[in-house]
């Protein structure tokens, strides 16, 4: 094969790898784990009112077995001595609270008429889509283009809810529903129609014996929290009462925050669960600091563990022996997050941030596949297990929390009670998932959001205008670097130009001795003071700036504040509600394409502009602002120094295709301003052309690195004498 073709086909190879690589981190893709099948586990004897018509409760967690195939229907009957019956009709259809009147309610809240949980939540002001958002705000503030009416407000249908996701053996488990009580060690169901609604959000259910007898009363009641929590804030209010003559050892079993909706379009699952814990009473004696570090575990993580027969989520055995308690536990999506939390009472002169005595314990348990999600992976569920409480006769145990459902804003969890006095700030975390969760620079993307929020709330009032100026300071800091590393370029190019006749002279005097010919180079260049590979500081500055565009990648991604939010104050979306840059966080759609297109990095459902037009920028810094080199390549070298110019003017577009518009906008601003401030390097090292040249000291850093050099290139020339002295042999 001729040696051109060799190394073309070896450096597309390479750069082909490269894109690959870097396509992964930027997707978050490559190193999830394959999903286990679904699994079930099985459950304890199920008990039932006699009257009852729905499923028994579903599995609890435990050994892994089969799910049945058809869908349960029938209820269990009852094996043990107690059972839990509704004391007036069944739940047939529940009473909602709050409502989807902003200037009321932040959400509305729909219940399930089994279990006392919930099955739907649905956001007064926040939206499916950018576009929905933009037509609410117009409608509610009645903006109108030309001669256009005020437009309709979009149907409520096209509001944000979280609602109940996944089943367990084929039964729908609602929100937070109940799952079962311990009684002396026997644990009786309380998931189907056994409740009772006393109130909008509040339900009753009676532990009977076989003689219909009232030994416990199990009260649950959700109310919206006032005047705190910016209202995303329930209480829920939970009691046991003990009916009987004879005190009684309880212990609650209920569904925890699990699993949230993942939007079909989202390029990466960054679903996790997280939570807050206290040090012991020793170690920390006012109880006041919550710990969030070391809280956070990776949906697939717990996927996994659970599979193995792991189901434990917390207390792990470290926790256990420093004696540390549970503050808060949560699950989060992109943008939402579900979390119990320590109930905080505001009755109290310094209330307990501890979930305990209603949170000892949080398991996992794995219920059937995902029907959103195409692998087929299970969703997963959580349980909350009390502590156990001796309840005595005529007494009542309370296990009351607090339910957060609400924004991943900062504004919110981070200066609003309770959630300030919980650190439930340590929900929000600017991370990618998969390989590239080590390198998204948390740290970074937490300065640069709180760098964006007082731009755009002080200083430019517009997110994209907040992008642009970031840029700038970027870029400045980075100028002195920027401007040093283009000078020596330029000294490097012309040191080469002036020492060329002096390195023809040495190969034709060494053209046969490449051992001699290197050592000669070398003392030529220390002589001349040139150190050869100085090209290297060219790209320092871009190096430099990598971090900042991972970081921004996650801030822009998953930063609740950039959500849905219009770049240039919505001037685009002025010209008939047009989508272009209407949402920072997602593509920039110039034109939206009538079908989607499945490629083999992405799903293309619009033509983006952005990504074209930095293309185009990358081609134009490459032709013209790429500095010359006097030194003559070798065909096969200027064919592949060709082919990764084009391939970079190609790749990089195509790899933020569907990346967040903000992203390309900063790339794109940034290399338009590497362009500028170029230009102006240029310009000032030709004015120093004709001044006289001032005498410097030589380098001992430039020296060491050219000593390393000559080092590099000895041992490599050592390996391959031996191979020359074989093949002379032969």
């Amino acid at each position: 094969m001729d040696k051109r073709l060799k190394r073309f086909l070896l450096t597309l190879l390479i750069v082909a790898f490269a894109g690959g690589l870097v396509a992964i981190v930027m997707t978050g893709k490559g190193t999830s784990k394959p999903q286990p099948p679904a699994v079930a586990v099985p459950t304890a004897p199920a008990s039932a009112s006699p009257s009852a018509t729905t499923a028994p409760a579903p599995p609890f967690s435990g050994t892994p077995s089969a799910a049945p195939a058809v869908p349960l229907v029938a209820p269990t009957p009852p094996t043990g001595k107690l059972t839990a019956k509704a004391p007036s009709a069944p739940i047939t259809s529940a009473q909602p609270i709050g409502s989807i009147d902003p200037s009321k309610d932040r959400m509305r809240i729909d219940f399930a008429p089994n279990a006392a949980g919930i099955s739907r939540v649905t956001f007064a002001d926040f939206w499916i889509s950018a576009a929905d958002r933009t037509a609410a705000i117009r409608h509610a503030t009645g903006v109108v283009t030309g001669a256009s009416p005020v437009p309709p407000i979009p149907a409520d249908s096209q509001r944000y809810t979280l609602t109940a996701q996944g089943t367990i053996a084929r039964i729908v488990v609602p929100m937070l529903a109940m799952h079962s009580i311990e009684v002396d060690g026997t644990r009786v169901s309380l998931f189907g129609s056994v409740w009772s609604e006393t109130a909008p959000g509040a339900f009753e259910t009676t532990i009977v014996d076989e003689s219909s007898a009232a030994q416990l009363r199990i009260r649950r009641a959700f109310a919206i929290r006032q005047g705190s929590g910016d209202g995303y804030d329930l209480v829920l209010t939970q009691s046991v009462e003990n009916l009987g003559p004879a005190s009684r050892t309880i212990r609650v079993v209920q569904y925890g925050p699990g699993d949230l909706a993942k939007a079909a379009d989202e390029m990466m699952d960054i679903r996790r669960f997280q939570l807050g814990y206290l040090f012991s009473a020793a170690r920390d004696p006012t109880q006041s600091s919550v710990i969030t570090h070391d809280g956070m575990k990776y949906r697939s993580d717990v996927l996994s563990a659970a599979t193995e027969g792991d189901f434990t989520l917390w207390p792990g055995a470290e926790q256990k022996a420093q004696q540390q308690s549970l503050s808060w536990f949560g699950s989060t999506n992109r943008y939402f997050s579900v979390a119990v939390h320590a109930a905080m009472k505001p009755s109290q002169a310094n209330p307990s941030r501890s979930a305990l005595p209603a949170v000892q314990e949080v398991r996992a348990a794995i219920g059937d596949p995902d029907a959103f999600d195409p692998s087929g992976a299970p969703t997963v569920f959580t349980e909350l297990h009390s502590e156990p409480v001796v309840v005595a006769s005529g007494a009542s145990a309370d296990l009351s929390l607090g339910v957060f459902i609400g924004p991943l804003d900062r504004a919110v969890l981070a200066g609003d009670p309770p959630y300030s006095l919980l650190e439930m700030a340590g929900l929000i975390v600017y991370q990618m998932g998969g390989c590239c969760s080590w390198c998204t620079f948390a740290w970074l993307a937490n300065l640069m959001v709180g760098f964006l929020d007082i731009l755009h709330d002080y200083v430019v009032f517009d997110w994209a205008l907040a992008i642009v100026v970031l840029v700038l300071v970027v870029r400045l800091l980075l100028h002195p670097i920027s401007k040093k590393s283009q000078v020596q370029m330029q000294q490097l190019s012309k040191s080469m130009a002036e020492l060329k006749p002096e390195l023809d002279a040495l190969k034709s005097r060494y053209g046969d001795d490449a051992k001699r010919m290197q050592q000669e180079q070398m003392r030529l260049y220390r002589e001349k003071g040139v150190n050869p590979i100085g090209c290297m500081g060219g790209f320092l500055p871009t190096f430099l700036q990598m971090p900042i565009w991972i970081a921004l990648y996650a801030v822009l991604y998953l930063a609740f504040e950039l959500r849905q939010q219009p770049a240039f104050f919505g001037i685009f979306q002025l010209f008939g509600g047009w989508g272009f840059l209407g949402d920072l966080s997602a593509q920039d759609r110039f034109i939206p394409l009538p079908i989607s297109v499945n490629l083999f990095l992405f799903t293309l459902t619009s033509v983006n502009l952005l990504p074209l037009l930095m293309g185009a920028v990358f081609f134009v810094q490459q032709k013209y602002m790429t500095p010359p080199t006097s030194v003559k390549l070798a065909p096969e070298q200027e064919q592949q120094q060709k082919m990764m110019r084009i391939m970079t003017v190609i790749m990089f577009p195509l790899m933020l295709y569907t990346a967040p518009s903000g992203l390309t906008l900063y790339i794109m601003t940034s290399t338009l301003v590497g362009i500028w401030e170029s230009k102006r390097v240029r310009a000032h090292i030709a004015s120093l052309a004709g001044r006289p040249a001032v005498a410097k000291k030589p380098s001992k850093a430039r020296d060491a690195i050219g000593r390393l050099y000559e080092r590099a290139l000895e041992r490599a020339q050592a390996k391959k004498e031996p191979d020359r002295k074989f093949k002379s042999r032969d």
